[in-house]
C-alpha cells in the first residue's frame, strides 16, 4: 500500500464509505514524536495505566472492537429470498386465481414459492450460522501492564482485546496479534507482517527509534508503528496503544464494506430473464383472453383460462430448481469443506472470465526460502552458505525469517554437524541502526574469524575487500560495480538480498568483541531469499486458462517481486501498472488498460476495488480472492469474493465463498461446479420457455378455431405440473464436457432467440395432433370437447417431456449424449402417468376421458416427427448462432 491510498481518501473525504482522512495525520504525528512527548499526550506512562484509569477511559472511548456487517436476522434472511421477479410475479397469480375462486391453481402456486424460499433460507442460514463460528476461532487475548493503583508495581496480564484502551501498555511477543494501533517503546529483533494490510510478502523490521520523513507520508511504512489486524513473527517488544476500534487503520477501512453491496452478475441476469417474461406475459396473455371471450362469450371462464396459459407461460418452478441447482452445489462443496456464505455464488464462480488474486499466499506459499548463495561473480558458491549457515547457527537472538530459512536450507552442512568443528567465542548482536550482525568462531587456535551478514548498504560500509574467485581485491572501481550491479540483478528478479562477509582475526585469544571490530572485512557473497510460488500455482493457473478464466494479479507488493513470480508460475508479465499509474489515470483510459494488464502492483484497497468495477463495467464477471484487511473492499466490489478460515474477520465478512485452504486449484474445482449449476438452471429455462411460448401460439390458434376451449384451466395447470416435476432432476442431470470450457452467464436475449426459435416447432405437431383429433377421432364438437381436450393433454405432457432431453444436450440425445439416472426416471414416469392419467380417477375429475387405443400410433408417430424436427431445427441453430444452451 502506497501513501496514494491517503491521497485518495482526502480528495474524496466528502464520500461517507471513504476511509477517515484524520487517520493518517495523527498516526503520523505520534511516530514523529519523541516518546516521552507520546506518553505525556495520551497521559500514560511506562509502567502502565492504572485499573481505575483503563476503566474510566473505556467507559470515554467504547470497546476496542471493529464494526462489522452482521449476518442478517431469519427474518430479514427470509424477506430478501422472497423479494425477486420470479416470486412476486408467481405470488401475484397466485392471489388472483384465489381471488377467482382458482383454488388449485393457487395451491399449486403456493406450494412452488414454499418450497423455493424454504431451501434458499435454510441453506443460507446454515451458511451464515457456519460462518459466523469460524471467528470464535479467533484469538482474542492481549498482555497488558497495568497497575492496581497509582503506587503498585505494574502486573503483566492476559485480557480480552476489547478492553484494551487508548495509553495503556502492551507486550508483544512472536505469534501475537497486534491489538490496536501502537507506538513501540522497546522491542527486541522485531519483525511484523503486515501482509493483511500491504500485500507485502516479507515481514518488516520495527522498532522504537522514528524515521526523518515527510508527515505526509504513509505510515504504514513507519518503523515504529504496528497496526491492527498485522501479527509478529519474530522478536518482541513493548508498546503503547494509540488508537483503538474504528479510530484504527483497520476499523476505518471496516467502515467502507458496511452496507447494500453491488448486485452481482448472477442477481442481474435472472432479474433481467423475469422482466423478459413478465413483458411477453403482458402482450399474450391479454390476446388469449380478449379471443375466447370474444369467440366463446363466456368471458368468466375465459378469464380464467387466460390466467391458466399466464401459469403456464411462467416457469413457476424456476425460483425451486434454481435454488435446488445451488443447494446442491453447495452441498457437494461443503463436503470439500467449502462454506457457502451466498447460494447466488455458486453460479457466479462458474460465469467468472477474470479471476482476480492477490499474491502473498495465493500465488506463493507465504514463507521465505533461501533461493540462491552467489559470490560476486554471480556463480553458486558454498563457501558463503557454509558461512550464512554459521552465523545464523550460532547466533543466540531471535532467529528472523531469513536465519531460519538458511538452516533448513543447509541440509547437508546439518547432517555433517559443521557446527560443532567450531567453538563459538562471542557475538556482535544485530540492532536496526547496523542493520546486521557477527559471530567470532575458533576453529583454529592461532585464529578466529568474525562472520558478519546483513544488509548490502550495511555490510559496504564495513567491507574494504572482495573475493572475486580465488584473489581478494579492494572494493573500489569495477569490482564495487560488480557487487552493486549483481545485487541490482537479484533484487530485479524479486529477491531479497543479504550479503556476508568475514575477517580472520589474529591470535585467538581474545573473548569479547564489539561493534568497533566490524571492519576491514571481505565481502564473500549474497544470499538471495524468496517467498516461494506454491508447487500447485502453475497447474492451477494453466487448468483456469484452459478453462477460459484469465488471471491478473491485484497485490499491494512491489512490482518487481511481483512481476518475477508471475513469470515462474505462467502468468503474462507483459503489462503492469502500480498504484501511482492508477491514480493517473481517468476512469475511460483506465478502462482500457485493465483490459490488457494481468499485474496490478503497489495497489491500495479502494484501487483494488476499483479495477475490479472497470473490470464489471468491461462486461466481465469478476471473482476476487483474498484474505488480507486490504482485500476486503475488492471481495465486496467482485461478482464473487472468494476468502479462507485463516483470513481477517473483515475479509470473511465481505467474501461469498470460505475455503479452508487457499488454494488455485479448489477455484478450478469450483468453477467447474459453477457451470455445472448454471448449465442446469439455464436447461430448465430454456425448456421451460421454449415449451410454454410453443403451447401459447398452440392455444391461440385453437382458441380461433374451436368452438370450445381447447383445454381447461385446470387441466392445463395439471400439465404444467407434470411437466414440472419431470425435471425435478435436473440439478442432478450430467453436462456435456465442451459445455464446462467457457465462463457462461444470463443472456436473456439469447433465451427470447431461443424461445422464438424452437417454442414454435412444438405448435407445428400441436395443429396435426387437432387435425387428428377433429378428423380421425371426430373430437369435433362441443359434445365430444372432453375426447379433444384428453388428446391435447396426453400429446402436449409427452411432447413437453421428450423435449428435456432433447434441449438438455447440443448433441443427439440418448446416442451421443445421455441424461443423469434420475432424470432419465422422472421424465419416464411422468410420460406414463401422463398417458395413463385419461384412463384415471384423476382424469375424470379434471374432465378427461379415456383415449381409443387407436390414437396411440398416431402420438407415437408425432413425438418421432417431433424430435426429427427439433433435433434438424438444433443443427441449424448451433452453425447459425454458435450457441445452444
Amino acid at each position: 500500500m502506497n501513501i496514494h491510498f491517503f491521497s485518495h481518501f482526502k480528495k474524496k473525504s466528502q464520500n461517507k464509505n471513504s476511509l477517515n482522512c484524520r487517520v493518517s495525520p495523527t498516526l503520523m504525528k505520534y511516530s514523529l514524536s519523541p516518546i516521552e512527548g507520546v506518553l505525556e499526550a495520551l497521559n500514560s506512562s511506562n509502567r502502565g495505566l492504572t485499573e481505575d484509569e483503563a476503566k474510566s477511559r473505556l467507559e470515554r472511548y467504547g470497546l476496542n472492537a471493529v464494526a462489522h456487517e452482521k449476518a442478517p436476522s431469519w427474518f430479514k434472511l427470509l424477506v430478501k429470498n422472497f423479494i425477486n421477479p420470479f416470486n412476486l410475479l408467481l405470488f401475484t397469480l397466485a392471489i388472483i386465481s384465489l381471488f377467482l375462486g382458482d383454488v388449485e391453481a393457487a395451491t399449486i402456486i403456493g406450494v412452488m414459492i414454499l418450497l423455493s424460499i424454504s431451501m434458499r433460507f435454510i441453506q443460507e442460514y446454515r451458511s451464515n450460522i457456519a460462518a459466523e463460528r469460524l471467528k470464535s476461532l479467533v484469538s482474542t487475548q492481549a498482555t497488558v501492564i497495568r497497575r492496581a493503583q497509582g503506587s503498585a508495581e505494574p502486573i503483566k496480564r492476559e485480557i480480552d482485546i476489547k478492553y484494551l484502551v487508548p495509553g495503556d501498555i502492551i507486550h508483544l511477543c512472536s505469534g501475537d496479534m497486534v491489538p490496536a494501533d501502537v507506538m513501540i517503546l522497546t522491542s527486541k529483533e522485531l519483525f511484523v507482517s503486515q501482509s493483511s494490510l500491504t500485500g507485502e510478502s516479507l515481514p518488516v523490521e520495527k522498532h522504537k527509534a522514528p524515521q526523518k520523513v515527510d508527515e505526509n507520508a504513509n505510515p504504514l511504512e513507519m518503523q515504529n508503528l504496528c497496526f491492527l489486524g498485522t501479527d509478529v513473527h519474530n522478536g518482541s517488544a513493548d508498546a503503547i496503544i494509540l488508537t483503538t476500534g474504528n479510530k484504527t487503520y483497520f476499523g476505518t477501512m471496516a467502515k467502507t464494506v458496511i452496507g447494500e453491496r453491488p448486485r452481482t452478475s448472477f442477481e442481474i441476469g435472472v432479474n433481467k430473464v423475469g422482466w423478459l417474461l413478465i413483458r411477453i406475459m403482458l402482450i399474450l396473455v391479454p390476446l388469449v383472453f380478449m379471443i375466447n371471450g370474444l369467440t366463446k362469450k363466456d368471458w368468466f371462464d375465459s378469464l380464467l383460462f387466460a390466467l391458466s396459459v399466464a401459469v403456464g407461460l411462467t416457469p413457476e418452478m424456476l425460483p425451486m430448481i434454481v435454488t435446488a441447482n445451488l443447494a446442491s452445489g453447495a452441498i457437494r462443496m461443503s463436503r470439500k469443506k467449502v462454506i457457502v456464505k451466498r447460494l447466488d455464488a455458486i453460479q457466479n464462480i462458474g460465469a467468472i472470465d477474470i479471476l482476480c488474486t492477490d499474491k502473498t499466499g495465493t500465488l506463493t506459499q507465504n514463507k521465505v526460502i533461501l533461493l540462491r548463495y552467489l559470490d560476486v561473480d554471480g556463480g553458486e558458491n558454498p563457501e558463503v552458505l557454509e558461512y550464512g549457515y554459521l552465523n545464523s547457527y550460532f547466533q543466540t537472538g531471535l532467529k528472523n525469517l531469513m536465519d531460519t530459512a538458511i538452516l533448513e536450507h543447509a541440509k547437508e552442512l546439518r547432517e555433517n554437524n559443521v557446527g560443532k568443528i567450531y567453538k563459538k567465542v562471542d557475538e556482535i548482536p544485530f540492532d536496526f541502526c547496523r542493520r546486521r550482525m557477527s559471530v567470532v568462531l575458533q576453529k583454529d587456535p592461532d585464529k578466529d574469524i568474525l562472520i558478519c551478514k546483513g544488509a548490502l548498504e550495511e555490510m559496504l560500509k564495513v567491507c574494504d575487500k572482495v573475493k572475486i574467485g580465488n584473489s581478494i581485491v579492494p572494493i573500489s572501481g569495477q569490482a564495487k560495480e560488480k557487487v552493486l550491479d549483481l545485487k541490482k540483478d537479484l533484487n530485479e528478479d524479486g529477491l531479497r538480498v543479504l550479503a556476508v562477509g568475514y575477517r580472520e582475526v589474529p591470535n585467538g585469544k581474545r573473548q569479547v568483541f564489539r561493534v568497533e571490530d566490524e571492519h576491514s572485512l571481505t565481502l564473500l557473497g549474497y544470499l538471495a531469499f524468496l517467498d516461494p510460488p506454491k508447487e500447485t500455482t502453475h497447474e492451477a493457473i494453466l487448468s483456469l486458462k484452459k478453462n477460459n478464466i484469465q488471471i491478473k494479479v491485484l497485490t499491494g507488493d512491489n512490482a518487481v517481486v511481483t512481476k518475477r513470480i508471475c513469470k515462474w508460475v505462467g502468468i503474462d508479465t507483459q503489462y503492469i501498472l502500480e498504484g501511482s499509474d492508477i491514480e493517473k489515470m481517468d476512469d475511460k483510459v483506465l478502462a482500457e488498460e485493465v483490459e490488457k494488464t494481468s499485474i496490478f502492483a503497489k495497489l491500495d484497497p479502494l484501487q483494488k476495488a476499483k479495477v475490479i468495477r472497470l473490470l464489471k463495467q468491461n462486461n466481465h464477471t469478476v471473482g476476487y480472492l483474498g484474505d488480507g484487511i486490504n482485500d476486503a473492499p475488492a471481495l465486496r466490489e467482485a461478482d464473487i469474493g472468494i476468502s479462507v478460515d485463516t483470513a481477517v474477520d473483515i475479509a470473511k465478512e465481505s467474501a461469498d465463498i470460505i475455503m479452508l485452504e487457499k488454494s488455485l486449484l479448489f477455484l478450478e474445482e469450483g468453477v467447474l461446479e459453477g457451470r455445472k449449476t448454471f448449465g442446469n438452471i439455464i436447461k430448465y429455462i430454456k425448456m421451460a420457455v421454449s415449451s410454454n411460448f410453443g403451447n401459447v401460439f398452440s392455444v391461440l390458434g385453437a382458441s380461433i378455431l374451436l368452438p370450445f376451449l381447447p383445454m381447461k384451466s385446470i387441466q392445463l395447470l395439471t400439465q404444467n405440473l407434470l411437466y414440472d416435476i419431470s425435471q425435478i432432476a435436473i440439478p442432478f442431470d450430467n453436462l456435456d464436457k465442451e459445455f464446462l470450457y467457457k465462463p457462461r452467464k444470463w443472456d436473456p436475449k439469447g433465451i427470447a432467440k431461443f424461445m422464438v426459435w424452437i417454442g414454435p416447432i412444438s405448435s407445428i405437431f400441436d395443429y396435426t395432433t387437432f387435425a387428428i383429433l377433429w378428423y380421425f377421432f371426430g373430437a369435433n364438437s362441443i359434445e365430444r370437447q372432453a375426447l379433444f381436450q384428453s388428446g391435447w393433454f396426453v400429446e402436449g405432457l409427452l411432447s413437453q417431456t421428450l423435449i428435456v432431453h432433447m434441449i438438455r444436450t447440443s448433441k443427439i440425445p440418448f446416442v451421443q449424449s445421455m441424461a443423469s439416472w434420475p432424470l432419465l426416471i422422472t421424465t419416464s414416469a411422468i410420460m406414463i402417468i401422463g398417458i395413463l392419467i385419461p384412463f384415471s380417477f384423476i382424469g375424470k375429475a379434471i374432465g378427461l376421458v379415456p383415449l381409443p387405443w387407436s390414437y396411440f400410433p398416431w402420438l407415437a408417430g408425432t413425438l418421432l416427427a417431433y424430435a426429427l424436427l427439433t433435433q434438424t431445427v438444433k443443427l441449424w441453430y448451433i452453425r447459425r448462432f454458435h450457441q445452444w444452451l
